[in-house]
Protein backbone atom coordinates (compact mmCIF):
# COMPACT_ATOMS: atom_id res chain seq x y z
CA UNK A 1 0.00 0.00 0.00
CA UNK A 2 1.34 3.36 -1.03
CA UNK A 3 0.87 6.32 1.21
CA UNK A 4 0.45 9.57 -0.56
CA UNK A 5 2.25 12.48 0.95
CA UNK A 6 0.21 15.67 1.07
CA UNK A 7 1.96 18.59 -0.54
CA UNK A 8 2.32 21.80 1.48
CA UNK A 9 0.41 24.88 0.41
CA UNK A 10 2.13 27.95 -1.08
CA UNK A 11 2.72 29.66 2.28
CA UNK A 12 4.05 26.46 3.78
CA UNK A 13 6.62 26.19 1.00
CA UNK A 14 7.61 29.88 0.89
CA UNK A 15 7.26 31.26 4.42
CA UNK A 16 11.02 31.70 4.88
CA UNK A 17 11.15 34.56 2.37
CA UNK A 18 7.49 35.69 2.45
CA UNK A 19 7.46 36.73 6.12
CA UNK A 20 10.58 38.96 5.95
CA UNK A 21 9.37 40.45 2.65
CA UNK A 22 6.00 41.27 4.15
CA UNK A 23 7.73 42.83 7.17
CA UNK A 24 9.86 45.04 4.90
CA UNK A 25 6.80 46.04 2.90
CA UNK A 26 4.98 47.08 6.09
CA UNK A 27 7.99 49.19 7.16
CA UNK A 28 8.14 50.88 3.73
CA UNK A 29 4.39 51.68 3.79
CA UNK A 30 4.69 53.14 7.31
CA UNK A 31 7.70 55.28 6.24
CA UNK A 32 5.78 56.63 3.21
CA UNK A 33 2.79 57.41 5.41
CA UNK A 34 4.95 59.26 7.97
CA UNK A 35 6.71 61.25 5.24
CA UNK A 36 3.34 62.26 3.80
CA UNK A 37 2.09 63.29 7.22
CA UNK A 38 5.18 65.45 7.74
CA UNK A 39 4.66 67.22 4.40
CA UNK A 40 1.03 67.93 5.30
CA UNK A 41 2.03 69.26 8.74
CA UNK A 42 4.76 71.55 7.34
CA UNK A 43 2.32 72.86 4.72
CA UNK A 44 -0.24 73.58 7.44
CA UNK A 45 2.38 75.44 9.51
CA UNK A 46 3.23 77.63 6.48
CA UNK A 47 -0.45 78.34 5.83
CA UNK A 48 -1.00 79.35 9.45
CA UNK A 49 1.88 81.85 9.43
CA UNK A 50 1.21 85.59 9.30
CA UNK A 51 3.58 86.23 6.34
CA UNK A 52 1.76 83.62 4.24
CA UNK A 53 -1.67 85.02 5.18
CA UNK A 54 -0.62 88.62 4.53
CA UNK A 55 1.05 87.72 1.23
CA UNK A 56 -1.93 85.73 -0.05
CA UNK A 57 -4.36 88.50 0.99
CA UNK A 58 -2.27 91.12 -0.87
CA UNK A 59 -1.96 88.82 -3.88
CA UNK A 60 -5.68 88.09 -4.12
CA UNK A 61 -6.63 91.76 -3.83
CA UNK A 62 -4.13 93.09 -6.39
CA UNK A 63 -5.83 94.06 -9.68
CA UNK A 64 -2.69 93.50 -11.77
CA UNK A 65 -2.20 89.97 -10.45
CA UNK A 66 -5.87 89.17 -11.07
CA UNK A 67 -5.55 90.56 -14.61
CA UNK A 68 -2.48 88.38 -15.29
CA UNK A 69 -3.49 85.01 -13.78
CA UNK A 70 -7.24 85.36 -13.19
CA UNK A 71 -9.47 84.38 -10.29
CA UNK A 72 -9.73 82.29 -8.15
CA UNK A 73 -6.10 82.23 -7.10
CA UNK A 74 -4.89 79.23 -5.10
CA UNK A 75 -1.60 77.62 -4.02
CA UNK A 76 -0.03 75.36 -6.63
CA UNK A 77 2.51 72.92 -5.25
CA UNK A 78 5.14 72.91 -2.53
CA UNK A 79 6.16 75.95 -0.54
CA UNK A 80 9.82 76.92 -0.33
CA UNK A 81 11.67 78.87 2.31
CA UNK A 82 11.33 79.26 6.04
CA UNK A 83 9.50 81.10 8.78
CA UNK A 84 11.48 81.46 11.99
CA UNK A 85 10.10 82.66 15.33
CA UNK A 86 12.14 83.52 18.41
CA UNK A 87 10.90 85.31 21.55
CA UNK A 88 9.10 88.47 20.31
CA UNK A 89 10.66 88.42 16.86
CA UNK A 90 11.13 86.37 13.79
CA UNK A 91 11.78 86.40 10.08
CA UNK A 92 10.31 84.89 6.97
CA UNK A 93 11.57 84.16 3.48
CA UNK A 94 8.98 82.14 1.60
CA UNK A 95 8.08 81.38 -2.00
CA UNK A 96 4.60 80.14 -2.78
CA UNK A 97 3.68 78.88 -6.25
CA UNK A 98 0.15 80.02 -7.13
CA UNK A 99 -2.19 79.50 -10.05
CA UNK A 100 -5.28 81.01 -11.55
CA UNK A 101 -7.35 80.15 -14.62
CA UNK A 102 -5.14 82.28 -16.90
CA UNK A 103 -1.71 81.26 -15.65
CA UNK A 104 0.77 80.63 -12.86
CA UNK A 105 2.99 82.81 -10.69
CA UNK A 106 5.23 82.74 -7.62
CA UNK A 107 4.62 84.82 -4.51
CA UNK A 108 7.77 85.92 -2.66
CA UNK A 109 7.47 87.25 0.90
CA UNK A 110 10.48 88.44 2.90
CA UNK A 111 9.79 90.02 6.25
CA UNK A 112 10.82 90.55 9.84
CA UNK A 113 8.80 90.45 13.02
CA UNK A 114 9.70 92.73 15.93
CA UNK A 115 7.56 92.78 19.09
CA UNK A 116 4.77 90.89 17.35
CA UNK A 117 4.60 93.29 14.37
CA UNK A 118 5.55 92.10 10.88
CA UNK A 119 7.39 94.45 8.51
CA UNK A 120 7.79 93.26 4.93
CA UNK A 121 10.99 94.00 3.07
CA UNK A 122 9.74 92.39 -0.12
CA UNK A 123 6.37 91.10 -1.21
CA UNK A 124 6.18 90.47 -4.92
CA UNK A 125 4.63 88.20 -7.52
CA UNK A 126 6.55 86.89 -10.52
CA UNK A 127 4.30 85.88 -13.40
CA UNK A 128 5.59 82.59 -14.85
CA UNK A 129 4.92 83.15 -18.57
CA UNK A 130 6.31 86.66 -18.88
CA UNK A 131 8.64 87.00 -15.85
CA UNK A 132 6.81 90.24 -14.97
CA UNK A 133 7.24 91.25 -11.35
CA UNK A 134 4.41 92.91 -9.47
CA UNK A 135 5.38 94.60 -6.21
CA UNK A 136 2.57 94.03 -3.73
CA UNK A 137 3.96 96.64 -1.34
CA UNK A 138 3.36 99.35 -3.97
CA UNK A 139 -0.03 100.06 -5.43
CA UNK A 140 -0.69 98.89 -9.02
CA UNK A 141 2.79 99.13 -10.52
CA UNK A 142 4.81 96.78 -12.69
CA UNK A 143 8.58 96.56 -12.17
Amino acid sequence: METQRQQKNWFGRNWKWAVPSLGCLVIIVIAIFLAGAMVVKVTDLFKESTPYSDGMAALKSNELVIEEIGEPIEPNGMFQGNVHYSNDGGNADIKVPVKGPKGEATLLVIGEEVDGEWTYLKMEVTISDSDKKIDLLKKDEFD
